[in-house]
Parts: structure tokens; sequence; C-alpha cells
């Protein structure tokens, strides 16, 4: 890619942590496809690389604070997924591109969001053409989140201890 050029899509996550969490010194997790969990669909319909989490037995290789799964799925035309999560769960997909029909009603096209509504959710996705998507799932925190600017912390007091900190050096200095 480097000599030749293209397109590169990229997708940065910020993800919650619980409290007792939010003061962990923050980290870095390279992960190479490889290494990812890879789940070949039906009727060479497409893959699922399972970054975190599990999917039929395939184990994603990044470490999380809560469980949580996280869904790189790839479809060829015409090709199909099916997914069960409990009702207590977030579950959302981000489509990055192709056409998708979810659950049989739903059609979604690239850059659509498309959040479930914690009822026990049975998700079956069908292709209308090549498709790329992002399934990420997991069960909620239940604590207060405030946020203002980049900082997310469960206070308000967490909220102005952040930018103090930030204004104070104390998240460190990029070198030139």
């Amino acid at each position: 890619f480097a000599n030749a050029g293209g397109i590169l899509h990229a997708i940065q996550l910020w993800v919650n942590l619980p409290k007792v969490h939010k003061m962990d010194a923050p980290h870095y997790q390279g992960l190479v496809a490889g290494h990812m969990g890879r789940v070949e669909l039906p009727d060479n319909g497409g893959y699922v690389r399972v970054i975190a989490g599990e999917y039929q037995g395939a184990i994603g290789q990044a470490k999380t604070y809560t469980p949580m799964n996280m869904f790189d799925i790839h479809l060829q035309p015409g090709g199909h997924a099916g997914f069960s999560f409990p009702a207590h769960e977030n579950t959302m997909i981000l489509v990055m591109s192709g056409t998708v029909t979810i659950n049989g009603t739903t059609q979604a096209v690239a850059a659509d969001f498309v959040l479930f509504d914690n009822a026990g959710e049975n998700i079956t996705i069908n292709a209308q053409s090549a498709a790329h998507l992002m399934l990420l799932n997991g069960a909620p925190i239940n604590e207060l989140v405030v946020q203002y600017g980049p900082f997310v912390m469960p206070t308000a007091q967490g909220i102005r201890k952040a930018i103090d900190d930030f204004n104070s050096g104390a998240f460190g200095e990029m070198e030139d």
C-alpha cells in the first residue's frame, strides 16, 4: 500500500471503561489479521473476523475490560450471516460499504449505523452487494457518563480533574 497508494479505510473506536479502570495507564493493542479468529460463511458468502469476543468458536485477540464482541464482517453478494445476543446487551452495526438487509426488513447502505433495541437480538444480515460491516456488542456498564470535549468520566468532578491534568501537561507531550 505504501508503494502503490490507494484507498485506505480505518476505524477508530473509543470504548467506555468501568469507573474502576478510568485512570489506568493508556495502552495500544496492535492486532494482526492473521492472529484473529476467522469464520468462513456458508456457500462462499464471505467471512467474519473476530477482533474481540467469540463467534462460532473463533476467539478474538483484543483484550477488553468488559466482555464484548467486535466482528469485522465481509459479505459477498448474496452472502448471509446470523448472530444472537442476550436482551440486556447493546448491539450496533456500522455498514462500512455495500448494501445489506438486516432481519429481512431493514435495508442499510454505506455509512448507516444500526442500533438494536436490547430486546434479545437474533440478527440476520443478507448482502445485496459486496459488503463490509463492523458489529459491536456487549453488556452496558450501567454507570453515569459525563462527557466534555474529548473527556468522558463518571462525574463532573472527574471531568474538571481531567481538564486540569491536560492543561498542566500531565498527559505528556508530543516530541518533534
